[in-house]
């Protein structure tokens, strides 16, 4: 086979060739030569002549188009030869910063070996059943240009490292034989290159390392497509017209990955299961490259509990018991689960603890207890400063209770975590922030550095299954980080934001496909519980719809989760078919896979005193991954690119005008928008995403119901979230269980504003009496008669300002004018126009060529086409034999 890969402009190509003739072994030859498209062509053309059986049979030529493709997923074998995973088809998910993020939406897998040397094996379709059960179409997401292994916050902080830090480390390196500069060529003199930074990938998210590994030192890093899986989502948020993009990508890990009852707790190396990183990007699209536009970022992390514990499935009960399978009194495990945590995220470490503390029969509470046990242990040999902090909460005892509303105390938690940690934002706080300050912004952690602010530490939630406590919970935090995330770019006034706003029903409708799409992957069923239910505002429908998830689930855990372990075993290579060893269906347990030390003793011990990293604690609370020093820097590799290469022009990169679009087919009108799908299409409604808005009034129920609604009452609420009734709400101000700190100023008297009507009837010119507002209203002074004489001066000037022309004194002519101000302004033209001022502006002129186009166009409109001439055909002739032949 011949692997022929292009960039997207199809302007440069790379080949792989793949040797059939090896039974069992993987031979490709690469050889590191990029070659342009007349090259590729005359390549394949010799190769197409070289293997024709008889010299000008044109149709039995030796070369065939076998499949194509958007990239190489990997390289498997089981018992006979290697298959080559090819993603054939693929979609549009996301944009950050010009950078696609593709889905995969289906896979083809060859079998590289020619039938004439291949050796059969009886057991090797059963095995490429297992394989092709983890579905690679769902939930599978990759991009050519951007890492998706990284958070935003380390692809825009280490990888735009000055370069001079990482020229003075070279001349170390290179004594050590590794040259961190790769310049393909490229003199390093001169200042027409361009440098580029490459990381290697964070493995623990990446899903396909094992597939690549047999490949990943004899071919070029190019071909090299890392994937992860989980979720990403992307959806826009109109603020008057800007449009602002709101990414949310989570990352589930591929250490001790599993289904919900076979995957509990954490292996021996500190991999815990279901652990899933989410992030949301926030950025202003209308500038859209790194460099120059606004971006924000917040991480928080989910995973089980880090002990060792489990949950016997045998008994077919819907809740297992928990036991705790080793005793672990030094917090070994969870040792080894926080360091890895400090080394990528810093401190604090937050945990929030979701389980239920008070049972009649103990079963989530051992847990707990357990929990608590290791933080205290571990906080013991830390500073103060950077101690781990334990913040245990009953979600579900606080839910049952009718005193108290779940997400007004789940709001509490948020602002104080993300007062801890702080987020990631790429530019400095704008200057009307430093002149306003917010008491709440002054009060933000993180680190303030010159460009921006980072976000160190991290929230990681847990529950028992870490899924519907655990999303409402996150959602409620990246709720309260979105505010914080706004109000940084400069988009709202106060760091807040209120349920039943278009801008929090789309994040909530982003974290809900989060939750459900997660939870499909562990737990085999959609969410239970939603932030609807928490809220208590769920339609009755929404009950049976919980039930039959839950039904679902038991279904899945019962009867399909073991089939699906064995297929991500066999996808992670964590199993690893060989001659004379077990099958994968004939193994009892998984357990000895995924935990190494039960099958040898590791040389190296870890200290019960001094469980982190060295130099971990040296850098925090930033940190280890980020810092500067030796160790992060073997992980990069600077690439040297000529100033206009396809490669970092981001211009046809993105807008691809070598290729033909149309609108129906462009990622960024098809994404959901907050204008189209959540606005209320009734006129005279406040554009305005943060307006809050009654619960039928959005603009999916609006389009059904528009035509019976007569008027609608625009009503403003400052309250955190939906008001409980008032019953409830007198009972909950006196109940004991809301302490005074559990408050939040903000939060405690709804404001409520005078509703204003708008009688929706077809005469534009009758307006309810409510509508007109006084001047003292509207701008909080009486406009006096006559304005003063000194007002009418500074008008005046102001008027003769914008009379003036912008024209540029060329000589030393005298001014002759009737104003004495002229002699005084000397405007320069800012514009190529021969005439500009604020008053008028006159056109440019159109050449004659142009006029006869526009009308050209005008009448193919109309359905009058004008005859193609010569050079038309020869264009199109010359575009069909670059593109198809």
């Amino acid at each position: 086979y011949f692997l022929v890969g292009s960039n997207p402009a199809e302007t440069k190509y790379r080949v792989l060739k793949i040797d059939r003739t090896e039974p069992k072994d993987l031979v490709i030859i690469d050889d590191k030569h990029v070659y342009t498209q007349q090259e590729v062509r005359e390549l394949l053309g010799r190769l197409d002549l070289g293997n024709r059986t008889k010299m000008g049979q044109k149709g039995s030529s030796g070369l065939s188009r076998a499949v194509s493709a958007f990239g190489v997923v990997g390289f498997v074998r089981f018992l006979e030869g290697y298959y080559i995973v090819l993603i054939t088809k693929r979609r549009k998910m996301a944009d950050i910063g010009g950078h696609a993020i593709y889905k995969i939406e289906d896979t083809n897998m060859i079998y590289i070996p020619n039938d004439s040397v291949r050796v059969s094996h009886p057991d090797e379709a059963r095995y490429l059943r297992i394989f092709q059960n983890v579905d690679l179409s769902s939930n599978f997401y990759f991009s050519y240009s951007y890492d998706l292994s990284h958070s935003l916050q380390y692809n825009l902080t280490v990888l735009r490292m000055p370069l001079e830090t990482l020229k003075t480390e070279t001349t170390q390196t290179r004594q050590e034989s590794f040259d961190i500069f790769e310049d393909e060529g490229l003199s390093t003199q001169g200042g027409s290159g361009v440098f580029g930074i490459c990381s290697k990938p964070y493995e623990k998210y990446v899903w396909n390392a094992k597939l690549l590994e047999a490949v990943r030192t004899a071919v070029h890093r190019d071909w090299l497509l890392y994937i992860i899986h989980g979720f990403c989502g992307q959806s826009k948020l109109l603020i008057y017209g800007r449009p602002i993009y709101v990414t949310l990508i989570a990352r589930r890990s591929s250490k001790f990955a599993g289904t919900r009852f076979l995957k509990r707790g954490a292996n021996c190396e500190g991999d815990v299961a279901n652990e899933v990183e989410t992030e949301q990007i926030l950025y202003d699209a209308s500038v859209m490259s790194f460099s120059a536009g606004s971006y924000s970022s917040y991480v928080q992390v989910r995973g089980s509990v880090p002990l060792y514990w489990s949950q016997d499935i045998s008994t077919m009960m819907p809740k297992p018991p928990i036991t705790l399978d080793q005793a672990d009194p030094y917090a070994h495990v969870a040792a080894l689960h926080f360091d890895q945590m400090l080394q990528r995220f810093g401190s604090p470490i937050i945990i929030l603890n979701l389980v239920k503390e008070r049972e009649k029969r103990k079963h989530e509470r051992i847990l707990s207890e357990e929990l608590v046990a290791a933080v205290t242990y571990l906080n013991q040999f830390l500073p103060p400063e950077h101690a781990i902090i334990y913040i245990p909460w009953d979600m579900a005892k606080y839910t049952k209770s009718k005193l108290c509303n779940v997400l007004d105390r789940l709001n509490v938690i948020a602002e104080s975590v993300v007062k801890k940690t702080g987020f990631f934002v790429n530019r400095p706080d704008s200057y009307c922030s430093i002149l306003r300050p917010d008491e709440k912004w002054n009060e933000l952690g993180g680190c303030v550095v010159s460009t921006g602010r980072l976000q160190t530490g991290v929230l990681r939630t847990n529950c028992v299954d870490c899924l519907d406590r655990t999303n409402t919970a996150q959602f409620m935090v990246g709720k309260c980080a979105l505010a914080y995330q706004l109000y940084s770019l400069g988009l709202i006034d106060k760091p807040n934001l209120q349920f039943d706003t278009d801008a929090v029903r789309l994040f909530e409708e982003l974290y809900e496909d989060h939750g459900d799409t997660l939870s499909l992957q562990y737990g085999g069923s959609q969410l239970v519980h939603r932030v609807k239910t928490y809220r208590k505002i769920a339609p009755w429908t929404q009950h049976s719809k919980d039930i039959m998830q839950t039904l679902s689930r038991y279904y899945s855990n019962a009867f399909s989760d073991a089939d699906r372990q064995d297929s991500i075993n066999l996808f992670l290579g964590v199993f690893k078919p060989a001659e004379g060893r077990p099958h994968l269906w004939e193994l009892p347990t998984d357990f000895y896979l995924h935990h190494k030390n039960t099958l040898g003793l590791s040389q190296t011990r870890q200290s019960y005193t001094y469980w982190w990293t060295t130099g971990v604690l040296r850098h925090l609370p930033l940190p280890f991954d980020e810092v500067t020093c030796s160790e992060n820097r073997r992980k990069l590799t600077v690439k040297k690119f000529h100033k206009y290469e396809e490669e970092i022009d981001i211009h046809n990169e993105f807008f691809r005008p070598y290729e033909l679009s149309s609108f129906d087919e462009t990622f960024c009108l098809a994404m959901t928008n907050s204008t189209r799908d959540f606005m209320p299409k009734n006129v005279g409604i406040d554009p305005s995403p943060f307006t809050v808005r009654k619960p039928d009034e959005t603009g999916k129920s609006v389009l059904g119901n528009k035509n019976n609604r007569e008027e609608t009452v625009l009503q403003r609420k400052t309250a955190a979230s939906a008001p409980p009734p008032p019953s409830e709400e007198a009972v909950s101000s006196s109940s004991e269980d809301d302490s005074g700190t559990d408050k939040e100023d903000e939060g405690a008297v709804s404001q409520r504003s005078t509703p204003v009507k708008v009688t929706d009837t077809g005469d534009n010119t009758k307006i309810t009496e409510n509508v007109v507002q006084s001047t003292k209203d509207v701008y909080g002074v009486n406009l006096s008669d006559i304005p003063s004489e000194d007002d009418l001066a500074v008008y005046a000037r102001f008027v003769q300002l914008g009379q003036s022309q912008h024209k540029q004194d060329k000589g030393s002519q005298q001014f002759c004018s009737k104003h004495p101000l002229d002699k005084v302004i000397n405007l320069i033209p800012i514009s190529s126009f021969s005439q500009d001022n604020i008053y008028e502006v006159q056109p440019p002129r159109a050449d004659r060529k142009s006029i006869e186009i526009f009308h050209a166009h005008i009448q193919a409109g109309r359905g009058n086409m004008q005859p193609l001439g010569k050079d038309d055909f020869l264009m199109y002739r010359e575009y069909i034999r670059n593109r198809y032949m």
